[in-house]
């Protein structure tokens, strides 16, 4: 096995590193997992996850966890209402005895974590390493964190976000900025926090349109809601620095000046004490991109082929990069670790420009002057089919 006798650092304990670490520790590899976070307590953000047939349910499979997967799935966040700007409800998924989206089963992004991190050997997983550089040594990396520590590794895995700092080691093309800004938000205890919004959704999920805009929210098991407002708008329309409270009232004055057309029953989200805001302009990486392999580096997921939300692709495709690599580097198919992650890069890259294609074409979509009419046609053609 290429990986035999060889210390395999994966920077990042999000949904592909983890994914990673236990295929290969499947196999037998040595494998370590750093990630920044202090430890697993630390809450989870992030919208709740539908799994796709092919991409991230098929890499849960091959991890052997699909009974665990099933386990805490929550079929009722499947469930969809499409509203327009004021909550008019134009259609409900609630009516059919099965969801539109049945076959991309859902679960919170918590309880995801949690099944892979049990499943990975003893101390696989590193906590509190915020990776700040690494240096060639020998045939592999030293690799440098926040707080002081290092470690050695034969072959580094970046698998550490939208934002890597590892994928510069690999000298790939910068982000594109998409035309699109979006707000997340996030509210604890939203049943008493924003009881109307967290009442509308049924234990489903919401996507509202309007004037070329878009929010969607759901409630998460933890009884929290995250919600995403997004529009077109300039790439640097906030300040990239400063404290909480600066952030948050750039944040409300940005949301009350460009949803001023929305119902005032969204204020319940973007006036409450109780939300902590996020802002995140939309970037993706070139279609066409590509960069010199290495035989000791490499990177999956949002590190590879960063892309807007707006077609649930990211994670899937996160995923299923774990899956490809995991196979590349144990199945006997390559005679040099170069050609197997060459291999891997370049059907990784197509895969990526595709899933970024449709996520563009998707983000057009949804921020368009007819966006409410398409996607109830889109929906209604599914429901149609099921």
């Amino acid at each position: 096995m290429l990986i035999e006798n060889k210390k395999i650092a994966v920077v990042g304990g999000g949904m592909a590193g983890l994914t990673l670490a236990r295929l290969l520790q499947m196999e037998g590899a040595d494998v370590q997992v750093y990630e920044r976070d202090f430890s697993r307590d630390v809450r989870v953000q992030g919208s709740t996850l539908d799994l796709h047939e092919g991409t991230g349910l098929e890499a849960i499979k091959r991890a052997g966890l699909i009974d665990e997967f099933y386990k805490y799935h929550r079929p009722t966040a499947s469930k969809l209402l499409i509203v327009d700007k004021n909550l008019h409800i134009k259609f409900d998924d609630h009516d059919h005895i099965a969801a539109v989206a049945e076959n991309r089963p859902e679960i919170d992004r918590a309880p995801l974590r949690d099944i892979l991190l049990n499943s990975l050997n003893k101390n696989t997983l590193v906590w509190d390493r915020n990776f700040v550089s690494m240096e060639k040594h020998g045939e592999g990396w030293i690799l440098q964190f926040k707080n002081g520590q290092t470690a050695y590794a034969d072959l580094v895995v970046a698998a550490d976000g939208a934002n890597s700092k590892i994928r510069s080691y690999l000298n790939a093309p910068n982000p594109i900025y998409s035309g699109i800004t979006l707000v997340e938000g996030n509210i604890y205890d939203a049943h008493k926090n924003a009881p109307k919004l967290f009442e509308f959704t049924k234990g489903g999920k919401v996507m509202a349109f309007g004037d070329e805009q878009f929010i969607g929210y759901g409630t998460k098991g933890d009884g929290s809601i995250m919600f995403v407002a997004s529009t077109k708008a300039p790439e640097h329309i906030f300040a990239e620095r400063g404290n909480d409270v600066n952030i948050k009232q750039q944040v409300s004055k940005w949301l009350n000046d460009n949803f001023s057309g929305w119902s005032v029953a969204w204020n319940e989200f973007f006036a409450n004490e109780n939300v902590s805001f996020i802002p995140r302009p939309q970037y993706y990486f070139p279609l066409d991109q590509c960069w010199s392999t290495q035989s000791n580096l490499t990177m999956i997921g949002d590190a590879a082929h960063r892309m807007p939300p707006f077609a649930g692709e990211g994670a899937n495709v996160a995923m299923q990069d774990a899956s490809e690599l995991a196979a590349c580097l144990t199945n006997g198919n390559f005679e040099s670790l170069e050609i197997a992650i060459s291999y891997f890069e370049n059907q990784m890259i197509q895969r990526g420009a595709e899933a970024t294609r449709d996520t563009l074409e998707n983000s057009d979509r949804m921020h368009s002057a007819t966006a409410l009419q398409q996607m109830l046609d889109f929906f209604g053609e599914i429901d149609r089919g099921a």
